[in-house]
């Protein structure tokens, strides 16, 4: 394996992190935690406005829609680079990375004109209607109705988990036009606009604290019969076509992820006082933080053959569900080890002047307990390397 860039792939990555640079002297990046989300999406917004005007929003976008045409490695370079200065959240992800390309291979002219500028700016925020209370894993199983009333669908069902759903604009869901055959065919993609009558948006409150999730009920909204992405029935090819396009950086986003809390843990343990010494004093806690820096590498070398195969033009496969199945359950054991570290004090509320770094390991913590539930469970993801990777047959 080549771990060589060439000359424009370096010059690419000195010139964002000068531009970076430059925006963390003016105080637009920094160590300041929000406090809300409500605060998060106003920081987001602001950042991706930013980004819009320096020319770094949708890098992988043609350059004819408004991004920098950039190539899979630059992708990774600028994920890399936001990871290293500790950007602040991209708000609008969800559209930039998946919404928008696949409106620019699928949607029509009108559809491009319309909404690809203002997701690249985060003047319009989107969210995905897909899970819904009896279709997650199996999400050719949902139930959400579409039915065609002249120039416009009906839809009436339920979607869960839609996340940022009370800020959005816009909603990329997926409802069900056809009863008939296979269940896989019946199903159409629509863009719904989230001020429509008829929409009842719910903030779930998580363990944590946190309510970025949602329950959204649709009650007789009707929704232009242009607005399909695609054309009636190809809603489940539209869905994986989007698919590809998460997949083919979540590798490494999931990756850098747990590499900045992997840092931080370190320097935590070596710095925080526990009765009078360091949690990395502690030989069996020296020995839970080697785990997550020998875990962390391996992600790390699994994320280079991922992009090395997708680089040879070789699609995602199967051992997508393996990466996504370890970075899941690693992530959660990396922060039970920032949790022990802590101490006693690692059960006080993020209000409490003693509560280690605010509380952030035992929110983060928390956090993590869906992520082997997020994209598919681990119980999913162990049937399908069963199967599909190692042969094993079904269980019955």
């Amino acid at each position: 394996m080549d771990f060589k860039y060439t000359d424009k792939q370096d010059a690419f990555r000195h010139e964002l992190r000068g531009w970076l640079e430059a925006r963390k002297a003016e105080g637009e990046i920094g160590d300041h935690a929000p406090k809300s989300l409500d605060e998060v999406v106003s920081r987001g917004r602001r950042w991706q406005k930013l980004l819009h005007e320096g020319g770094w929003c949708g890098v992988a976008w043609p350059k004819a829609y408004g991004g920098r045409g950039a190539g899979l490695i630059e992708q990774i370079i600028f994920q890399e680079e936001l990871g290293r200065i500790r950007s602040p959240q991209l708000i609008n992800l969800l559209a930039l990375s998946m919404v928008g390309p696949v409106l620019i291979d699928h949607g029509t002219e009108e559809q491009k004109n319309r909404y690809l500028k203002p997701i690249l700016t985060a003047e319009e925020i989107w969210c995905q209607g897909y899970s819904e209370p009896g279709a997650g894993s199996d999400l050719a199983a949902l139930s959400t109705r579409a039915v065609l009333d002249g120039d416009a669908y009906v839809i009436n069902g339920q979607k869960v988990w839609t996340s940022y759903a009370q800020y959005a604009d816009f909603c990329l869901l997926l409802g069900r036009t056809d009863s008939e055959g296979t269940k896989h065919k019946g199903i159409t993609m629509f863009i719904v606009d989230m001020n429509s009558a008829g929409i009842d948006v719910r903030p779930l409150q998580q363990m944590n604290g946190d309510s970025e999730f949602n329950e959204v009920y649709f009650e007789d909204v009707r929704v232009p019969r242009e607005n399909i992405i695609g054309k009636e029935g190809e809603g489940w090819q539209m869905a994986v076509a989007l698919l590809m396009h998460e997949r083919a950086t979540l590798t490494f986003q999931r990756q850098l992820q747990s590499k900045v809390v992997l840092e931080d843990l370190l320097e935590f343990a070596r710095s925080y006082d526990v009765c009078g010494r360091t949690p990395a004093a502690d030989p069996v806690l020296r020995q839970a933080l080697a785990r997550s820096y020998i875990e962390s590498a391996a992600l790390r070398l699994t994320s280079l053959r991922h992009l090395t195969k997708q680089l040879r033009g070789q699609p995602p496969g199967p051992e997508g569900s393996m990466e996504k199945l370890f970075w899941s359950e690693m992530y959660q054991r990396m922060l039970d080890v920032a949790v022990d570290a802590s101490g006693p004090y690692s059960v006080l509320s993020p209000e409490d002047p003693r509560a280690p770094l605010d509380g952030r390991w035992t929110h983060l913590m928390l956090y993590s307990r869906g992520r082997t539930i997020a994209a598919g469970t681990s119980e999913i993801m162990r049937g399908i390397i069963a199967q599909r990777v190692l042969g094993l047959p079904r269980d019955r």
